[in-house]
């Protein structure tokens, strides 16, 4: 059998293809596609698949999307403020030529999916994933299950308190100095005129205030949803010098207030890099679509 999957980002789109497997898949073929609109992009989306007969697709996207699958708009792509992009029925197209399960979620839920199969929490009943690049979101399994709800997760949007030596506006357009207003790649850019791979020294006060935005955030999730292992996955976390930063930052506001090895010496394995790296949302995309197969056979 076949599974497809997609890492649909608002940069770039990956697709692959690869075998059913209960192991890490290996990759038959892939193909990297420019998110440019709906028009020029989902045909090649088709056309990459068209030559495999599939068993199932998964999708990882780029949201805020529909996940309600009573809803009338399931499967679109709803108030995203990418060109053409806003109210597209990304599911309801590719449902249209291909003919296999589908499973659909964010690309920061498929990213926690994948890691628990297959990477850095694999063993584990649940996982936190956050990506840190131009934006923020995160993703959630907790007891084996995907966090759903009124709306998936928006993690990236939770208020923090000011670093003392922050006076920076931030750049969330509807929040301003919410989390990815103030800790995203972006965020980073704005504040110090310089993209945030081009700052080398790593005692800029720019990482200081973003590991502390970081990790303030690192001990809500931690406190509201306890999960068995952080992943902090993204371009900015690619620097890293900001994980013992990090680290250091949660147990000081912690202050041992949770008596547990992970969040005291074992903090190492407890925040990590994750293991899949920039596939984690491709991956998440093949657990995804076998999970969608796993639902049709039960019924």
């Amino acid at each position: 059998m076949l599974i497809g999957g997609i890492d649909a980002g608002g940069t770039s789109i990956n697709c692959a293809v690869t075998k059913y497997s209960d192991k890490k898949p290996d990759i038959i073929q892939r193909t990297n596609i420019e998110t440019s609109t709906p028009d020029e992009s989902l045909p090649q989306i088709l056309e990459f698949f068209k030559p495999y007969k599939i068993d199932a697709l998964g999708i990882s996207c780029f949201g805020p999307i529909d996940l309600d699958c009573d809803s009338s708009t399931y499967g679109f792509i709803t108030t995203t403020p990418k060109p053409g992009w806003r109210n597209c029925d990304f599911v309801g197209y590719l449902r249209n030529e291909i003919d296999a399960p589908i499973g659909f979620d964010t690309d920061v839920n498929g990213a926690a999916l994948a890691e628990i199969k297959w990477g850095i929490a694999k063993g584990l009943k649940s996982c936190l994933y956050l990506t840190v690049g131009t934006g923020i979101g995160g993703g959630a399994v907790v007891e084996g299950n995907l966090i759903h709800g009124l709306l998936h997760p928006e993690m990236g949007h939770i208020l923090v308190r000011r670093h003392n030596n922050d006076d920076f506006e931030g750049t969330c357009p509807n929040h301003g100095d919410c989390l990815e207003g103030l800790a995203s790649g972006l965020a980073i850019e704005k504040r110090t005129g310089i993209k945030g791979q081009n700052i080398k020294d790593e005692n800029d006060i720019a990482w200081e205030i973003v590991s502390s935005y970081l990790a303030q955030a690192v001990v809500s999730y931690t406190l509201i949803l306890s999960p068995q292992k952080i992943i902090l996955g993204g371009g900015v976390m690619k620097h890293n010098h900001l994980f013992p930063l990090i680290r250091s930052e949660v147990k000081k506001i912690l202050n041992s207030y949770l008596l547990k090895d992970e969040l005291l010496d074992g903090i190492n394995n407890y925040i990590v890099y994750p293991d899949l790296g920039a596939d984690a949302g491709l991956f998440g995309g093949f657990a995804l679509g076998i999970d969608a197969l796993g639902q049709v056979r039960k019924s």
